[in-house]
């Protein structure tokens, strides 16, 4: 394992988790929403933030696990951009991200998997 002097900003990228917060993504608690609470979060000494899927889902889905397409950053949640404000914010008051990344989780209906349609 490759490790880094203490004073270097890679160091903080390879910390590992010592008090992770499961946060339940989902259109009534998006990325933004997870962002506003942080700041608490981070008050309770969590390290990082442990994010439910984050890919492109069945509309609607409240827990993510039913991916529709793994290129792209579920929109209801805010996207990309929304994930990077989270992101951006977590570094900025010292905490980490896990990803839950499932791949082997897709939505089974033809009309939501793009990889289920016929050709």
């Amino acid at each position: 394992m490759t490790s880094f002097p203490a004073r270097s900003p890679l160091s903080r990228l390879t910390a590992l988790p010592t008090a992770t917060y499961r946060l339940q993504l989902q259109p009534d608690f998006p990325f933004a929403a997870a962002e506003r609470a942080v700041p608490h979060l981070a008050g309770l000494g969590v390290s990082h933030l442990h994010l439910s899927p984050v890919l492109e889902a069945v509309p609607g889905s409240t827990h993510g696990y039913d991916v529709t397409d793994h290129r792209s950053v579920r929109a209801e949640l805010g996207g990309e951009e929304g994930l990077r404000a989270l992101a951006a914010t977590a570094r900025a008051h010292g905490l980490g991200l896990v990803v839950d990344l499932v791949p082997n989780h897709m939505a089974a209906s033809p009309v939501h998997n793009h990889a289920r349609r016929a050709p």
